[in-house]
Formats: structure tokens, sequence, C-alpha cells
């Protein structure tokens, strides 16, 4: 009897999926079971086993481990990740060398899949605030085509504000990012809502803050001279915490696919006056899906909550030193300012507002102008350009010509057609 008939005798044989379709099979043409017992050398009482079973595929035990390179490091790979669960199986493999271990870095870190222990997880609390409580701002950059340029891409910043309690949202889309264009976003922002809250947080955008010491954070000195004026207190989200300002992020992408994609725009204002129907009549009009409050009624409730505006308007002056272009141009910010034609050879001093630029010479204001919020304009003001230029004359004014002779000497007058014949004479000689 075979080695396979013998298990079989005991009652333990172990089929293969083969076998036992062929026992079947046999069955179902109607040899007897010592028949096929003899055809497939098996015990009878195997064939008997499997037939009553049917189909039911046989059972295997588990695979016995194969030992591994790494076995004997186990124990002091445990001991490690327990004490200190966020080691890398880089670190590990690093320090199981000095000890013997002549293994890959791939069988460290097979190794350790099983090892390390389950970190235990938290649930992400939502963080509310109460009614004029917090805001949070940010910028974020979209790209379109202007219909009035249409060969031309741009970037634009579309600047943002929620309010924390009702989630109420004011924007506008400008063309910079610099310090003057967020101070002037902030003063309409609070215009708008009529209020100021108590709080703003802030991502860590370099107009907001300028760098972070142990003693705490360093803010833009102008932004705390703006929260000083409206009484609010600017805080940063934490670094590499940016979960902390979803409450402004997060409508980004709702803004981009319910108001920016599909549309068509002329300009910058009429994307501006586009986007606020659409706050005014979509955004803010609807109930919020975290909070599930109707966005108008809750803005309502926080709007009393908000501390009032000041009664002085806020303005700051950013003073720098500027030339002017042969045109007698001074650029800012991608825009030119006219200066009179009088300032010649010397640097100028430029002092720029909220509304305003002014240009000073040795001290003395000699152009003030409208601030201009777009890119590659001129702001030409009236009576910087006269014609004729300074130091030159029409030809009505044009004085006689002088003619220098000594005294006593006569100087004749002749036709221009004499020197004309002298210059081909002179010119035949040459040839």
């Amino acid at each position: 009897m075979s080695p396979a008939s013998q298990e079989g005798a005991t009652g333990g044989g172990v089929l293969t999926a083969g076998e036992l379709f062929m026992i079947l099979d046999l069955h179902r043409q109607g040899l007897s079971v010592s028949a096929i017992a003899r055809r497939l050398d098996l015990d009878r009482k195997t064939v008997r086993k499997y037939i009553a079973r049917g189909l039911e595929p046989p059972l295997y035990g588990p695979r016995s481990p194969r030992p591994q390179v790494v076995d004997p490091y186990l124990e002091f790979l445990r001991d490690r990740l327990r004490a200190y669960p966020q080691l890398t199986a880089t670190r590990l493999w690093r320090e199981i060398k000095p000890l013997g271990f002549s293994g890959s870095y791939s069988a460290v870190k097979e190794a350790i899949r099983g090892l390390r222990p389950a970190m235990p997880t938290s649930f992400e609390h939502r963080f509310e605030t109460a009614a004029g409580e917090q805001a949070q701002v940010d910028f974020a950059q979209f790209r379109t085509v202007f219909a009035d340029d249409p060969g031309q891409t741009v970037a634009l910043w579309l600047f943002t504000l929620v309010l924390g309690y009702s989630r109420y949202l004011w924007g506008e889309f400008v063309w910079h990012q610099d310090l003057l264009t967020v101070l002037r976003s902030h003063v309409r922002a609070f215009a708008a809502l009529g209020g100021v809250p108590a709080e703003i947080l802030y991502d860590r955008m370099k107009t907001a803050v300028l760098n972070e010491v142990s003693e705490g954070i360093i803010y833009n000195a102008r932004l705390q001279a703006l929260a000083k004026h409206y009484g609010f207190t600017p805080r940063a989200c934490a670094a590499y915490r940016a979960k902390t300002k979803g409450k402004v992020e997060r409508p980004y992408r709702y803004i981009r696919q319910d108001f920016f994609l599909g549309r068509t725009f002329r300009d910058l204002e009429d994307l501006n006056a586009q986007f606020r129907e659409w706050l005014d009549t979509v955004a803010n009009d609807r109930r919020h899906g975290t909070t599930h409050r109707p966005i108008a009624v809750a803005f309502a409730d926080e709007q009393a909550a908000l501390q009032p505006l000041p009664q002085l308007p806020f303005n700051t002056v950013m003073v720098l030193e500027r030339g002017y272009s042969r045109d007698g141009m001074v650029s800012y910010n991608g825009n030119a300012y006219s200066v009179p034609d009088g300032v010649r050879g010397q640097r100028l001093e430029i002092q720029v507002s909220l509304s305003e630029v002014q240009i000073f010479a040795d001290s003395t204001l000699v152009a003030a102008h409208a601030l201009r919020e777009g890119r590659n304009e001129r702001s030409m003001a009236h009576g910087h350009r006269r014609w004729p230029p300074p130091g030159t004359h029409s030809p009505a004014q044009q004085p006689a010509a002088t003619v220098l002779s000594l005294p006593g000497e006569q100087v004749a007058r002749r036709s221009l057609e004499v020197y004309e014949r002298i210059g081909v004479a002179l010119a035949g000689r040459r040839r």
C-alpha cells in the first residue's frame, strides 16, 4: 500500500482538489467505492469519506513559517518600537547592523509591520467660535482671460474674510497681494460688515507674519497699526496646521466650482460686480452644510455682536525712494505717475497711502495722484506737460540768426545755389 493509502487507512488522508474531483466523477459514473480506491490507489475509507462530503473543499493546515534572517533581532525591534513607536525602519536597520544583522533594509521594513503598535486615533474636533469672536482671512490665486483682452491670461488674487460664527463670506478680486492691498481689503470688509470681529486668524502669509521667535510671533507693524485702529487682535494659525483655518480655505473650492468656472468677465470691475451678486444671492443666502443654519439669519445675530467701526478713517503711509523715467514718470506697483517738467536730476521720495500717491523732491510736494489699483496704468496730472517743453521755442518764436564777424569786416550774403555749385565742382575734381 502506498504512503497516501496508508494515511487514508487511518481516516486522516489529505487529498488535492484534483483527486477529490476524480473521486466524485468516478462515483457519478457508477463505480463502486472499492473500484475507485483501486483505480486511484486510495484507502476505501478515504474514498467513502470524500464521497459523503461531496464538493466540500479539502482542508489544509497553515504553512509553517520559514526562518528569516531578522528573527534573532525581533525582540530588540519589538522593545524599541514599544518605547518609541515613531522610529522608522531606516533608523532600526542602522541600529541592528552593529549587533550583527547582515540582512537588507526591506527585511527590517517587512518585519516591523507586525511589530509596530497601533497608533491611537482621535476624532477631529470642530472648532467653533461665538458670534463676533473671530474671522479668518486668506488669499487664493485665480487665473482667467478677460473679454476686453482675449489674448492675455491674467493672474488675480481673491481676498476673503469669513466670520467664524455665521460663516458669512466677504471677498474681492485684486491685482496684487502686497501690504497696501491687504490693508485696503480689510478696511472695505469692515465697512461692508458694519463692524469688526474681536480676533482675526491669518495664515502665515508674509504680509501679515514676519517671523516667529521664542517669545512669540512678529506681525507686520502696519498690520498691527490697523488692528489697533479697529480694535481686533491678529493671530496666526499654528505652523503646519492648516485645518485650524478651514472655515476660510474650504470656501475656495466652492467659489471656483459654483461661481468662477464657466463664466465670462469683461474686466476686473465686471468680475467683482458678478462676484458680489453671487455672494448676496447664492453664497450668503443658503443653509450652511456644517452648521445647518441659514447664513443670512446667523449673520444678523453675529453682526449685532461685532465691534463698532471707529469714527476716524484708518490711514497709513509707506515711504519709498524712486527715480523717474525719461518721459518723467515714476513707477509704483506696476503703474506710472507723472512729475512736473521742471523736476530733473534728482531722486524722488514717494509716500503711498491707501488712496493716494504723493511725490516729493527735496522735501517739497511736487505731485499728488489717486492710487491706481490696476496694472500698467498711467496717471498724468493736469499741467505736468507743457508744449513745447521748457527751453525750446516754436518756429514762429525762433530768434534771428546772429552772424559773428571781426570789427569793420563786411560779410557778403550769397544764395544757397552758389554753395551747391561749389560742392558739385569739388566732387568732380575728386573723381
